[in-house]
């Protein structure tokens, strides 16, 4: 019966999950080793990483900042307190246990647009602000329109610019087999090797979409990390395979949600369920986890699912175990559960995860 308790819930599912695969097994014990179950809550260090895609180009409003957004956003960073950082150096304090200022950023941007190019890049470097530039290959080989060029690649890459992967094609991940999953990862990397002179380190996974098969394939092509574009704040205790953005747009991409973002805490949790997020069988998916300690009361938790438009059930089992009953299934396709939690200071705690159903 969908949004009901089922008994077979916290780790007596997982365990139920872990008989069942031995990538499941595998999977849950690469957890372990970063697992926030293993750190207090206030021993976690933690950024912000925010995620564009265009800037300016106001045919493309889910895609695109404008540019007074743009400004806003700087403008806001000058003042408010943040470290920027290099997406690089923090995944090397978490994979280090090393702490992070507070109010840690990174900056993010997708796709190799030639907008940021000619819009944003002048701006950032004018600041002295470090970005990542995820890219897909494929795109910068056929001279797409609107893209840039190796050449430019190249440029930002010598002015000390991070660069990450998006694949060769940018496909939806979960609907490809395994033999293409894997050629996207190496067919990308051979050419990143040949115009850039290195195999980039971190990736993005196409639209954010990505399970348990993605992301041990992107473990075996020799990433360090992976991200998504779901909402949350990295932490030490994160799955470095599943690591959240916070994506912003003309909708989502004023100043106050910004600064909400970048004021954001973690929400550290442990044995997560399910295992696998790309969904192939029970949907609506029985969703839980347990909060670290040292977070403090947990009684204003909240959970919101993109496919309801008001909180989802929460059922509370002990005093830290959270389970979320949600009252239908996802559709095909993305679909997010985001949960937050009030913190001192007026800043919010934040998890989220992004579920996949396929087509077929």
């Amino acid at each position: 019966m969908r949004g009901k308790y089922r008994p077979a819930t916290g780790l007596i599912q997982l365990a139920r999950l872990m008989r069942r695969s031995g990538l499941a097994l595998a999977l849950f014990l690469s957890t372990l080793i970063w697992s926030p179950s293993l750190l207090a809550g206030d021993m976690i260090a933690s950024a912000v990483v925010f995620m564009y895609h265009r800037f300016g180009e106001t045919d493309y409003p889910s895609t695109n900042v404008r540019m007074d957004q743009f400004e806003a956003h700087l403008a806001e960073i000058s003042t408010g307190g943040y470290k920027v950082m290099p997406l690089r150096d923090i995944i090397s304090a978490f994979r280090r246990q090393e702490s992070l200022p507070d109010r840690a950023i990174a900056l993010t941007i997708d796709d190799a647009f030639l907008s940021l190019h000619n819009r944003a890049w002048p701006l950032l470097k004018k600041a002295g602000l470090p970005f990542t530039l995820f890219v897909a290959t494929d795109a910068i080989d056929a001279r797409r329109p609107g893209y840039m060029s190796w050449s430019q690649l190249r440029a930002l890459v010598a002015a000390g610019v991070g660069i990450g992967s998006q694949t060769g094609s940018h496909p939806h991940l979960p609907e490809v087999d395994q033999a293409r999953l894997d050629e996207e990862f190496s067919r990308s990397n051979a050419r990143f090797r040949a115009e850039l002179g290195f195999a980039p380190e971190l990736l993005a996974y196409p639209f954010g979409e990505f399970g348990a098969r993605e992301k041990e394939a992107a473990r075996a092509a020799g990433f360090v990390a992976a991200f998504g574009q779901h909402s949350g704040v990295a932490h030490n205790g994160d799955d470095l395979f599943a690591l959240p953005r916070f994506a912003l747009n003309e909708k989502f991409g004023g100043v106050e949600r910004f600064r909400l973002a970048g004021n954001g805490l973690p929400l550290p949790v442990s044995d997560v369920l399910p295992v696998d997020t790309v969904i192939r069988g029970n949907n609506p998916p029985d969703f839980g986890f347990t909060v670290v300690e040292g977070i403090g009361a947990l009684d204003n938790l909240a959970c919101f699912a993109s496919n309801q438009p008001n909180a989802a059930q929460l059922e509370r089992l002990g005093k830290r175990r959270f389970e979320v009953r949600l009252d239908k299934p996802f559709a095909v396709g993305r679909s997010r559960i985001n949960c937050t939690l009030r913190a001192a200071g007026n800043r919010w705690r934040w998890f989220g995860m992004q579920f996949y159903v396929p087509k077929r």
